[in-house]
């Protein structure tokens, strides 16, 4: 995610208190959520997702959504009734293994389903969720409704549940496919490779299918009078963009992708995904989004974000984090990759010397340091990582010299890819690539809220 300019200039307040796991007593219900430091609700217990399709139709005039979804699973335990997450339309009805199921919603995102017969651990089984009602617009937090009459899906960390059931977890990717109804005159763009595009009786049908794992918050479905631009890599990777109505002047930086994938390939090794290309939108929209293959560009998107989304690709959407207080990871190096690399090495910039000039402006502002990267808190996701982010791995960067530094993060990246990781195994391995102690400058900038002392801030040639 990159936020606007007004955004990314504010720090935010102090950590927030964080809760711990949910209890269930039960041993034969799967938990209401898994734990997470940040969202302990998030997910659910008892069985692991394979694959999710969805099937909607959509109408532009009244926001109307009628869908179905199909959820392959495999119980991880014996379940008499499991949660899905879902704060969508309203539910209609609900099937395991093709038997009707009881099913009731509570609490902010939770749909409980009771199966007719018990689930046993190991199994493979399927639920399908009827629901239909109006497309809510959450304004960044799952449906966006445009001003021209489309609509889109995104939100960091949350989105999905708006539009589909799912285990909106970090820590279960699946597969995905959403095939999609709408008028004629109107387009519908996804993840992954388009499968479909056919009109018959005024309605226009699209398949779109995501063949590597991808998690909740990294889907979308975009629904507009969409342009396209259709390139392709040397290697032949397709890459498919959407243009909102006003969103057409974008369409020169989008040119460029082909050379941004290129540039990223070279600092973090081979593209992870088969597709590639970007939804620019025209609603009024405060951030874009890595959306996994296809990133949503708000109206005030420039080359500096389409690095930033496309970046994360490597660093968020193929290696995904373990948990939310991990989110360093993805926005450290997305921003650094888009703020300090490109600058370096497309045009020149000497980023020694901003990074000098930042340090200098911001050395005695505490509020500057008051949130760390490490655990930025609830709530407090995406503040410093965008600003301190960069300036931590530059100076990671020259502690460790460049021939140590490129070759160790795009082997972390390989090792993890599709998987997830977490701050404290990317420390443990940076150390493992350095025969000095790290504990102290892996403290002063990810642990601590001041600034790290002057021998963390200016290591090898910043010293000079």
């Amino acid at each position: 995610m990159r936020l606007s300019g007004i955004l990314c200039a504010a720090a935010a307040g102090a950590l927030l208190a964080v809760s711990s796991a949910p209890v269930n007593a039960d041993p034969l219900v799967g938990s209401p959520g898994l734990g997470d430091p940040y969202y302990p609700l998030d997910g659910n217990g008892g069985y692991d997702v394979g694959h999710y399709d969805v099937t909607l139709d959509y109408d532009p005039p009244t926001h109307l959504l009628t869908a179905t979804t199909r959820i392959d699973a495999t119980a991880t335990q014996a379940l008499r009734a499991f949660n899905l997450d879902f704060n969508g339309p309203e539910v209609r009805m609900v099937s395991v293994n093709n038997l009707p199921a009881a099913f009731d919603r509570n609490g902010e995102h939770e749909l409980t389903v009771t199966p007719l017969l018990p689930l046993l651990p190991g199994l493979p089984f399927t639920v399908t969720v009827d629901y239909a009602g109006p497309a809510a617009d959450s304004a960044g937090e799952g449906w966006t409704l445009a001003p021209g009459g489309g609509a889109f899906v995104a939100g960091e960390p949350h989105s999905a549940s708006s539009w589909y059931p799912l285990n909106d977890t970090l820590s279960d990717k699946a597969t995905f496919a959403v095939h999609a109804t709408v008028p004629a005159e109107w387009e519908v763009v996804s993840n992954g490779v388009r499968t479909r595009n056919t009109v018959a009786d005024g309605k226009r049908t699209v398949g779109w299918e995501a063949h590597q794992p991808v998690l909740g918050y990294l889907t979308t479905i975009a629904i507009d009078r969409f342009s396209f631009l259709d390139q392709r890599r040397a290697n032949g990777t397709p890459l498919i963009s959407a243009f909102a109505p006003d969103a057409e002047r974008s369409r020169e930086t989008e040119q460029r992708l082909p050379e941004i994938l290129d540039f990223i390939e070279s600092l973090y090794g081979p593209y992870p995904f088969e597709s590639s290309g970007g939804i620019y939108v025209d609603a009024d929209l405060n951030f874009s989004l890595e959306t996994q293959t296809r990133p949503i560009y708000a109206p005030w998107t420039d080359l500096q974000t389409v690095v930033h989304e496309i970046t994360h690709q490597w660093w968020g959407d193929s290696v995904s984090v373990r948990q939310w207080s991990d989110i360093c990871l993805n926005e450290c190096f997305a921003s650094y990759t888009a703020d300090y690399l490109w600058p370096e090495r497309m045009d020149g910039t000497d980023v020694d010397a901003e990074y000098h000039k930042t340090i200098e402006k911001y050395r005695d502002i505490q509020k500057f340091w008051d949130i760390s990267l490490a655990n930025p808190g609830v709530g407090n996701e995406f503040t410093s990582v965008y600003y301190r982010g960069p300036l931590f791995l530059h100076a990671l960067r020259k502690q460790l010299g460049d021939n140590v530094f490129f070759p160790a993060v795009r082997e972390f990246n390989a090792a993890h890819a599709y998987a997830n990781a977490s701050m404290p195994q990317f420390r443990t391995f940076m150390q493992s690539k350095s025969p000095t102690d790290l504990t102290g400058f892996f403290d002063a900038w990810l642990d601590k809220t001041e600034l790290p002392a002057d021998e963390y801030l200016y290591p090898g040639v910043l010293r000079g």
